[in-house]
């Protein structure tokens, strides 16, 4: 039986692939977006890079009421269904 230390192959080998997983499941933690009720909810970065909007007039938008918005512990969130109505509200045909 061999011994094993830090160096050895198998133990590299299991520390590597650990590293992979942990990659893993931290990229999916940044892309997750949370869901209630079988909505989805867009952090305020989702929605400024989905409409090429700045964070300003996101804020604009909000305090105006343009845009609903739901806070939750401090935090902001969008109604993905909410972003959906109002770009179809100021479509121009």
């Amino acid at each position: 039986m061999d011994i094993l230390d830090k160096k050895s192959a198998g133990v590299l080998s299991f520390f590597a692939e650990m590293g992979e997983v942990l990659d893993c499941i931290k990229s999916a933690m940044q892309n997750r977006t949370p869901h209630l009720n079988g909505e989805k909810f867009l952090t305020k970065n989702e929605v400024c890079e989905a409409l090429q909007i700045s964070p300003r007039t996101l804020q604009e938008w909000r305090s105006s009421k343009r845009l609903p918005y739901i806070k939750l512990n401090g935090k902001i969130l969008y109604r993905h269904s909410d972003i959906v109505k109002c770009l179809e509200r100021h479509v121009v045909r």
